[in-house]
């Protein structure tokens, strides 16, 4: 659970951006929870609600990599600026066993292979990045600057 922080103006266009009434906050939830059902991520019970340009989301996740991913795919829609993250997990993994993911904001210049580069050493990598933001990149070249990125961490 956490509060986290995005570019407004990045990211897809998942909705269209104006005045914030009671019936387009309701609007622009249901368009996010559409857009994270296209995903085919495994969550459950998955609600979300926008206020302004905040997106609380609630669920159930099956996974740890799960709720990361669906809390970017709303973070990286043009318009939200902070995604409250009030879902659970529902396979309960060691703390000690699994490491969170590190969070990146893709700036210009950057590439995959860039960040591989910084955060594990070695820019041959950027797979791994690739197959952690899937299903939300479809392409390793298909990054943008305001873009936030799963990094995680490298198993052994």
């Amino acid at each position: 659970m956490g509060i986290f922080s995005f570019i407004k103006n990045a990211g897809a266009k998942v909705f269209g951006i104006g005045k914030t009434t009671e019936e387009e906050a309701a609007e622009k939830a249901t368009k996010l929870v559409d857009a994270v059902h296209r995903l085919e991520l495994a969550i459950e019970n998955l609600t979300i609600k926008v206020n302004d340009d905040k997106a609380t989301v609630t669920g159930e996740a099956a996974d740890l990599a799960t709720k990361e991913k669906v809390v970017l795919v709303v973070g990286n829609t043009e318009g939200i600026a902070t995604v409250e993250d009030n879902m659970t997990v529902a396979e309960v993994e060691e703390i000690e066993e699994v490491e969170m993911a590190q969070f990146h904001t893709v700036i210009s210049g950057d590439s995959l292979s860039k960040i591989a580069k910084e955060f594990y050493g070695d820019a041959m990598k950027y797979p791994v990045i690739f197959e952690a933001n899937k299903p939300m990149l479809t392409h390793p070249d298909k990054i943008y600057p305001g873009q936030v990125l799963r990094i995680p961490p490298l198993v052994d």
